[in-house]
């Protein structure tokens, strides 16, 4: 196990005015998950690969275990990589795929064959060991490919969306299976993911990247629930979280033809910024009867998905829409009227010019 530490990291390639990387600081510790998580062409794989030494650092500190790596190649930094593709010598056979990178090291064959057999016991490749790639199915190779990286026996992991390539039920049983391992074997792991199902499943922590700058770090739950701005909000849950525009009048929250009632501390913290965009969660929207503390709204879809119904809906007095999370009986349809009590203890309030969440 070791500690990884980030300081400022920056990266800038040739040509380029923007930087793809920064000033990220992070600090992951011993046997922690990390998860970096954002859309594609957040920084987060470039990050990833600067911490494998596979991308020059163009300014700021990368350290692991205490001892600063910024010049250390990448094969003297004791990590081990798991990709995207599986990247299997496809004419060796699993057992040689497993063992390469020790005898390649010079490890004694003996020690390679306790640890290969050790691996193939813990992912369940026993089996296959004498098979080639082409013999394996798509959650047979990722798992050679975590072999290859665990039987290591490195300081850190790391993960380059290695789920990607998976079908969903492959995805899920994986994941299951990684979720495992890292309680197992207890060791430091950084993933990268643009998954937010697999950022909220497997992470202890999730640093969340948008523009090649860290946008917020917590844990899953804690990030869920409070997210630091408006792209957080919005990247973050499937459905994401309503964003709607509003206003105060007094100690009123205004959203089209609602007035809510605000508690004192949101009321407090709604005054301090000229524009407001108020954010609940689908799932913290209670059905109810007609009233102030309602917001009235027209059904435009629905989405019946077995095990909940998820309703698209139009504010009154707005241009806005909002997504309502209902229970698997709810049984609406297309221009039903529905009047939805937003629970305020677990709504946000974001400044709209700056973003950024209030309070």
């Amino acid at each position: 196990m070791a500690t990884v530490t980030l300081d400022q990291l920056c990266k800038r390639y040739e040509r380029s005015t923007d930087l793809a990387v920064d000033h990220v600081s992070l600090a992951v510790a011993h046997g922690e998950f990390m998860v970096l998580l954002g859309p594609s062409g957040c920084g987060k794989s470039t990050t990833l690969r600067m911490i494998a030494g596979l991308e020059a650092i163009s300014s700021g500190e990368l350290a692991i275990d205490g001892r600063v790596v910024n010049e250390v190649p990448s094969k003297d930094r004791d990590i081990a990589m798991v990709f995207q593709s599986y990247a299997l010598y496809p004419h060796m056979t699993v057992r040689d795929n497993l063992g390469f990178g020790l005898r390649r090291r010079g490890i004694d064959k003996t020690e390679i064959t306790r640890r290969v057999q050790d691996v193939a016991a813990t992912l369940g490749l026993g089996v296959l060991l004498d098979r080639k790639p082409y013999a394996l199915s798509g959650g047979q190779r990722q798992r050679v490919a975590l072999g290859r990286a665990i039987v290591r026996d490195p300081k850190v992991f790391l993960f380059d969306e290695p789920l990607s390539n998976l079908d969903a039920s492959l995805r899920v049983s994986t994941r299951g299976e990684l979720i495992k391992l890292h309680r197992r074997l207890g060791a430091t792991m950084i993933y990268v993911t643009h998954d937010q199902v697999e950022a909220m499943t497997m992470g202890s922590r999730i640093c969340i990247m948008d523009k090649g700058r860290v946008v917020q770090i917590g844990a899953p739950l804690e990030v869920y629930r409070r997210p630091a701005n408006l792209f957080v909000a919005g990247f973050l849950g499937n459905p994401p979280m309503n964003l709607m525009p509003a206003r105060l009048e007094g100690d009123r929250l205004v959203i089209g033809a609602a007035r809510l009632a605000l508690p004192p501390e949101l009321a407090r913290d709604a005054a301090s910024a000229p524009g407001l965009v108020f954010g609940v969660r689908p799932e913290d929207l209670a059905v109810g009867e007609p009233g102030d503390d309602a917001i009235a709204t027209e059904v435009t879809a629905v989405e019946p998905l077995g095990a909940e119904t998820i309703a698209l809906l139009r504010i009154d007095g707005s241009e806005a829409e909002m997504t309502a999370r209902l229970g698997r009986d709810a049984t609406v349809s297309v221009a039903d009227r529905l009047h939805l009590r937003p629970d305020l203890a677990k709504a946000r309030l974001f400044d709209a010019a700056s973003g950024n969440a209030l309070g």
